[in-house]
């Protein structure tokens, strides 16, 4: 087999590859032997259908399947060995002249290939790059026993409702005619639960002030929620679709109101949250175990930033960059056939600038030795477990439920790339600390999530 390739302005690739008859012979006569062992045709014996009559029937597909898999090897064999950097897929060149198969060797195949543009991405210790560290201060600790308190916290039962509190009231509903009397036929519901600092607007919500155990308010619910069908039709239990046919006032009898109360910031929050073997004694050992926490948990913030702005750094040191737009566009719209150009001309700006990052964070990783293995990527799922049962308040998960979950979510397909991607990004980040020049910066959480935001 021929193979040349020409790339005269170093990003827009011609392959051509010519096919001589030596290059699959062997393979389709192999193949056709296999398929005449196996072949089980009404009046000859298996293994005895004469080989004319396999190859007529099967000859062809046999040959283009051999051709198929020899481009295939040959196209990926040449592009690794020239250590081409390839983007994308190759595409069957739009100079390409019919092939005819059933005519002799030799057969000509020419294919376009995108090449990444030449960049030089590189980090050195006269780079600096800010980093802000969160400052751990009181008032984010108090937030943080404000909301174990409130995870941790119970309803008592109280005999006047409080709009200032958390309380949840619990009655019967019945829907009202114009004169406001009990609808005859109309919507009842009984025991259903309601909290008025939930509602919308003011001067419904207002009815429920100082209401007592007893008390009926009559009140309207669609124009409690408006344009909420949805909380409507899950008070008064009917199908959203029924909303528009109950918007008169309805009547609410109070049968019980419950007061939320947050858990009382002693031992035994403490426990519940850190477990029994942490050695937590008093209220100032509960703050130093949040800080820390919070310390570790806002640590992946700052190197989240912290690679964001290494991205803007060396997107803007990289400058921009040329790439073969039409052969990249082909092969968009190839990956994307069912949402046509117009998806590729509103993305393609967007898949660009991603390509760039990819192409930088590549040469980073690979200056600086920085692999992903499969314990990495379990480590990232991990991670990702910790936070969400952490978002419950539950900080203390045995290792043994945690490496569960994690295992959960790696099971499915569709969550593996954006491990490896937080895996790539963790470790680069620990590496990239340790080169350039970092400009540390303290600031709040607040100020931290304003930078993340703009």
């Amino acid at each position: 087999m021929k193979i040349s390739f020409e790339n005269p302005d170093k990003i827009n690739g011609l392959m051509t590859l010519t096919v001589e008859e030596s290059d699959y012979k062997d393979e389709v006569e192999k193949t056709l032997k296999d398929y005449r062992k196996r072949a089980n045709i009404p009046g000859f014996r298996q293994g005895q259908v004469p080989m004319g009559m396999i190859k007529r029937q099967y000859g062809s597909q046999v040959k283009m399947e051999a051709i198929n898999k020899i481009l295939g090897e040959n196209l990926q064999k040449y592009i690794t060995d020239n250590k081409i950097q390839m983007l994308g897929q190759p595409l069957s060149s739009e100079n390409q002249e019919p092939v005819d198969l059933e005519k002799e060797a030799p057969y000509e195949f020419k294919f376009d290939i995108a090449v990444a543009p030449e960049l030089k991405a590189e980090l050195t210790d006269k780079d600096e790059i800010d980093y802000y560290e969160i400052a751990v201060d009181d008032k984010l600790i108090d937030q943080q026993v404000d909301m174990f308190q409130s995870r941790a916290g119970h309803y008592d039962k109280a005999e006047t409702f409080d709009p200032e509190q958390r309380d949840m009231l619990k009655g019967d509903i019945r829907e009202l005619d114009e004169n406001g009397n009990t609808l005859e036929g109309g919507i009842t519901v009984e025991g259903a639960s309601l909290m008025p600092q939930y509602i919308k607007v003011d001067d419904q919500k207002k009815l429920f002030d100082g209401a007592k155990l007893g008390d009926i308010i009559t009140f309207n619910p669609t124009a409690a929620y408006p344009d909420n069908d949805i909380e409507v039709s899950s008070l008064l239990k009917i199908k959203k679709e029924e909303v528009a046919e109950h918007k008169g006032n309805f009547s609410f009898q109070i049968t019980e109101i419950s007061r939320f109360v947050k858990a009382e910031n002693n031992a035994d929050l403490w426990k519940s949250i850190y477990g029994e073997e942490a050695d937590i004694k008093d209220e100032a050992a509960f703050r130093k175990a949040i800080a820390d926490g919070l310390t570790a948990q806002l640590e992946g913030d700052s190197n989240y930033k912290f690679i964001q702005d290494v991205r803007a750094y060396c997107e803007k040191k990289t400058g921009e960059l040329t790439y073969p737009d039409a052969i990249l566009k082909r092969i968009m719209l190839v990956n994307n056939q069912d949402k046509g150009e117009d998806f590729v001309e509103k993305n393609y700006d967007q898949s660009i600038k991603e390509l760039t990052w990819h192409l930088i964070k590549e040469q980073l990783a690979q200056a600086n030795n920085v692999k992903v293995d499969d314990s990495d990527v379990r480590e990232s799922a991990r991670q990702m477990a910790r936070a969400q049962f952490a978002q419950y308040g539950m900080t203390n998960v045995p290792e043994e439920y945690l490496n569960n979950y994690a295992d959960e979510m790696l099971k499915k397909r569709e969550n593996i790339d954006s491990f490896v991607e937080a895996a790539l990004d963790r470790k680069l980040s620990a590496a990239l600390k340790e080169i350039v020049k970092l400009n540390k910066k303290s600031v709040s959480l607040d100020e931290f999530n304003k930078l993340v935001s703009e």
